[in-house]
């Protein structure tokens, strides 16, 4: 019987395995209609009693701005382009500063941010963790890094049922994302650690001491000659269809 329940549970993990790359590979190419994230804040509200209406417009990678790709990268993740998924020096990093007590510090990137976002729940348990690493590698294989950016972007939260930035640049600057300034781009991206409780529109002095150094960084990383870069970011041995 024990040997039936192994073999059973077994098989379920590769069913399970195989259906997320799947889902994973098929997401390449189709916008996502949705985010766990977004099924998780609506639920909530439903639960507080204050329903919200979640606001949200897929822009394709040419038309979201070169400066909101480029501040994202620099406040979250200046080594998008190097790592794999996983920055080793920043989680180092923040294992010691988190064991020294006081505020904890995270070290996810671009790509553990999107798996966490698009497949799974909030919480620091060890299971959702596992669970995320497994998307972030199956992200990594199979999506180039304008893609992985690509829906970042669109599904990033910037308030109060406000995700992705054609929402955000319509709630916080009244205007759509393709217009968005060099300044607005970088309170965007300067709000994205808490922001249900920043406000990119209305900055308070953290927020706009973080834009401020947002900017530089901005300028160093190249600009769009950066973002050609992200095109190229597989080693030479990956197959063209997945460099594509």
């Amino acid at each position: 019987m024990f040997r039936s329940i192994r073999r059973l549970l077994f098989k379920l993990l590769l069913y399970l395995m195989a259906g997320s790359a799947l889902l994973v590979l098929v997401l390449r190419w189709v916008p996502p209609p949705g985010t766990a994230l977004m099924v998780e804040r609506k639920i909530e509200s439903w639960v507080d009693g204050k329903p919200i209406d979640l606001q949200r417009s897929w822009r394709p990678w040419s038309e979201l701005p070169d400066d909101l790709k480029i501040a994202v990268i620099a406040g979250e993740d200046q080594k998008f382009a190097e790592h794999w998924g996983f920055d080793v020096a920043a989680i180092r990093a923040a294992l010691a500063h988190n064991q020294q007590g006081g505020s904890l510090r995270g070290a996810s990137t671009l790509s553990q941010q999107v798996a966490k976002n698009l497949f799974l729940w909030s919480g620091r348990s060890w299971l959702r963790k596992g669970i995320e690493l497994w998307f972030t590698g199956l992200i990594e294989l199979l999506w180039p890094k304008q893609r992985i950016l690509e829906v970042y972007l669109n599904s990033a939260e910037w308030g109060n049922g406000v995700f992705g930035a054609e929402a955000a640049a319509r709630h916080h600057f009244n205007t759509g994302a393709p217009y968005l300034s060099t300044q607005q781009a970088s309170q965007l991206a300067a709000v994205l650690p808490n922001p249900r409780n920043w406000s990119a529109s209305r900055p308070n002095a953290h927020v706009s001491r973080r834009a401020a150094w947002i900017r530089p960084p901005m300028r160093q990383l190249g600009g769009s000659h950066y973002l050609r870069r992200l095109h190229a970011a597989r080693p030479d041995w990956w197959p063209h269809w997945l460099k594509v």
